[in-house]
């Protein structure tokens, strides 16, 4: 893998960050890519060096964090529900400004959805539909319930700023995973 110079780094950090402080100000069809430019503090012709346009920059945001969860998904493959939703959350608290900007402030539905669909992905091999609780039971249905259950909890989560702590929020995001997929 070759190496990324640290000022590319740098900018795309400075731009990333610039779009979610502007999106905690405005809708993001709002922002412009001067509103970015005169945030991050670089030309426009830069960020044009970097990223097609706002969308192709807040598509590689997105990216970036749902290619992180999946790598810590990985990781957690072997573990129980509760250890697994504790590594989540605690990539949730500490990407907080991001999730709580995606989620909490509707300010990037394309997030929501996004998250949705890799859930469901994640979700689709823990569900057994053949035997148990779940048996007879639409095994797609059951992916799409618990999906979307884990979606909507964490938007709750993100609404109300986080009403618990994000261990307490993994126990029991563990404790229902348990109930329902296995």
């Amino acid at each position: 893998m070759t190496k990324v110079d640290r000022r590319i780094l740098k900018t795309q950090e400075a731009l990333k960050t610039a779009v979610i402080k502007l999106m905690a100000e405005k809708n993001f069809d709002d922002i412009t890519i001067q509103d970015l430019s005169d945030q991050a503090n670089v030309s426009r012709g830069t960020i044009y060096l970097h990223y097609m346009d706002k969308y192709d920059l807040l598509d590689k945001l997105i990216e970036n964090h749902i290619n992180e969860l999946q790598e810590r998904c990985e990781a957690a493959a072997d573990l129980d529900f509760v250890t697994g939703s504790l590594i989540w959350t605690e990539y949730f608290e500490s990407n907080y400004d991001f999730f709580s900007m995606m989620l909490a402030s509707k300010g990037a539905p394309f997030f929501r959805n996004r998250f949705l669909e890799f859930l469901i992905e994640e979700f689709k091999d823990e569900v057994d539909n053949t035997k148990g609780k779940n048996e007879g039971l639409n095994k797609d249905l059951v992916v799409r319930f618990v999906a979307s259950s884990y979606v909507g909890v964490v938007e709750w989560w993100f609404t109300n700023k986080r009403p618990i702590t994000h261990q307490v929020l993994a126990e029991q995001l563990g404790a229902l995973l348990d109930r329902i997929c296995e």
